[in-house]
């Protein structure tokens, strides 16, 4: 599962250019064992979404600190990870499952399906097109137009 995480998030970066294949291979080893300590106390097969939120990667106007420390070890600031990442990027990383969404309105999509107990075998997942296209191009929700009121006493 973490493997599967960072290797999307290390495609992410290769798909927005300008970072060497040897910057890729030293962000996505830093990203895995980052994952590695974060999710020690927090990973719980027979109850797989136990800590979910806690194993959750998230870039919305914030870097993710997971993602923002291994990018320090290769030299990328939040500045240069903000220009090279989706703008809203939520990534689940839970026992038998990594999933993501690309903008707070994007589909849902399973990036990989583990054997659970007594069940089916392990498979990569990338099915549908549009889950492909939308980490191709780094899709984000288009802007919402909200009306405001005032109330005045």
């Amino acid at each position: 599962e973490i493997s599967t995480a960072a290797a999307f998030v290390t495609r992410l970066l290769r798909a927005a250019g300008g970072v060497g294949e040897e910057q890729l291979r030293c962000f996505r080893e830093c990203l895995q064992e980052a994952m590695r300590e974060h999710y020690k106390h927090h990973w719980f097969p027979l109850v797989p979404s136990k800590g979910s939120g806690y194993r959750c990667i998230r870039i919305n106007h914030k870097m993710d600190p997971l993602i923002g420390k291994a990018a320090g070890m290769i030299g990328l600031n939040h500045e240069r990870l903000f220009q090279l990442l989706p703008s809203e990027l939520t990534l689940w990383v839970d026992p038998f499952e990594v999933s993501y969404r690309i903008g707070e309105d994007g589909s849902i999509c399973v990036l990989y399906e583990g054997p659970q107990p007594g069940g089916k075998a392990a498979k990569q997942l990338e099915s549908r097109t549009s889950c492909k296209e939308e980490w191709r191009i780094g899709r984000s929700s288009p802007s919402k137009s909200y009306n405001m009121m005032t109330v005045s006493s």
